[in-house]
């Protein structure tokens, strides 16, 4: 009889030759347990996805008592669902009120497309600046904006009309001009290694997108629901996009995404031709009854406002000679080490030893740090002392 371990090899797709196979049984708070009931501290919440930690009670209830209702009903956009309706209404209230039009998706780069789509009709534009060391998503349109030629080049061709910019060069925004449809970045750069707008940057290309009519996309997947001690990451600085990219976090554990515009950009979708972004699962019932809670339960907690001082603790534990520098917001945060080689080794003896890190794709030799909001300081100095029990061992 084959084991669990040899079915997933034999008929589960990977995506490298050396998978993590580990297995786990259950998760809870900021902890997953495999067979033996071993507890292994999850410091990447499933990459940015886990903000509440694992089988938040009350998310978990909103998601049963929506499936004991209804399950999918119908195609996006016709039907009036109540948790969708929910959802929301609860996002645009803690937003701007220029971004009025929330369209769910199934993924971020779902959302990305589907953003990307608008733009182009909204401003009758076709061309792109994206960003040098992005991530936006795999699907082929996500990956056209993909700043790192070694995770796109051998999926060529993808679209056209695509310039890359440097993130954090105020010169490069020149580039800026009257046929580019829209602008798409992070807010904070995730895969490239937690690299963190200058905030006179990111009100200048505010800027030089108002001088240029073209729409601004924040792509805040990973970094927004208090990941970097604001509900929004673009608190930080003082502007507003025209389109914001949200999900990973957005639905509590659940798959779901979202683009949100203003009423006038949105209403671009719906002719000539109409339909103009479908989606069969996008805004799934369960998927929207799970994000309301746990938006309900990141506000009533008041998480956001946990977050520096956890970052703090972070940055004064992690101090090392190998370490040659701590980068981020929040607890978005990457712990820089000197090769790829070195910090692969230190994140698998952390996994041995019981606490779950990765590496960045377009920045191996860092850290990625980024654990549920809801970590305690005692996790935090436990976490710690496993990373750096790891560093001395192969120093």
């Amino acid at each position: 009889m084959p084991t669990l371990r040899q079915l997933f090899l034999a008929n589960n797709a990977q995506t490298t030759n050396f998978p993590l196979l580990l297995e786990f049984e259950r998760a809870e708070g900021i902890y997953m347990y495999n067979k033996q009931d071993k507890g292994y501290m999850d410091l990447i919440s499933g990459i940015g996805v886990s903000n509440l930690g694992h089988s938040n009670p009350y998310v978990v209830n909103a998601i049963k008592e929506q499936v004991d209702k209804y399950m999918h009903l119908m195609v996006y956009g016709e039907y009036v669902q109540t948790p969708q309706v929910r959802f929301a209404e609860k996002l645009i209230s803690l937003l701007p009120s220029t971004l009025q039009s929330v369209y769910f998706t199934n993924s971020g780069a779902e959302a990305v497309e589907g953003a990307l789509k608008l733009a182009k009709r909204f401003t009758g534009r076709q061309q792109i600046i994206a960003f040098h060391n992005s991530y936006h998503g795999s699907t082929h349109g996500a990956l056209s904006v993909m700043g790192n030629e070694e995770f796109k080049q051998a999926y060529r061709p993808l679209l056209p009309g695509i310039n890359f910019i440097s993130f954090n060069k105020i010169g490069d925004l020149e580039k800026i001009n009257n046929e580019t449809a829209c602008v798409i970045v992070e807010t904070i750069q995730g895969e490239a290694g937690i690299r963190v707008a200058d905030v006179a940057y990111m009100q200048a290309l505010r800027t030089r997108c108002n001088e240029t009519g073209t729409l601004l996309i924040l792509d805040e997947i990973q970094a927004a629901f208090g990941r970097t001690g604001k509900l929004f990451a673009f608190e930080h600085y003082g502007v507003v996009p025209d389109i914001l990219l949200l999900a990973k976090a957005l639905g509590g554990g659940m798959p779901v995404g979202a683009f949100i515009a203003s009423n006038t950009i949105m209403s671009a979708i719906k002719e000539n031709p109409i339909l103009g972004h479908i989606t069969t699962f996008g805004g799934h019932p369960v998927c929207c009854a799970a994000g309301l809670a746990a938006l309900e339960v990141l506000l009533n907690e008041k998480l956001p406002e946990t977050v520096a001082g956890k970052e703090a603790l972070f940055r004064q534990l992690l101090v090392h000679p190998a370490i040659k520098e701590i980068r981020g917001k929040g607890l978005m945060l990457a712990v820089e080490m000197e090769s790829f080689e070195f910090n692969k080794k230190v994140i698998d003896r952390c996994i041995e030893n019981g606490v779950i890190t990765d590496w960045f794709l377009h920045c191996s030799n860092a850290m990625r740090i980024a654990p549920p909001l809801i970590i305690t300081q005692n996790e935090i100095k436990n976490a710690c002392k496993v990373i750096l029990e790891a560093i001395n061992y192969y120093c």
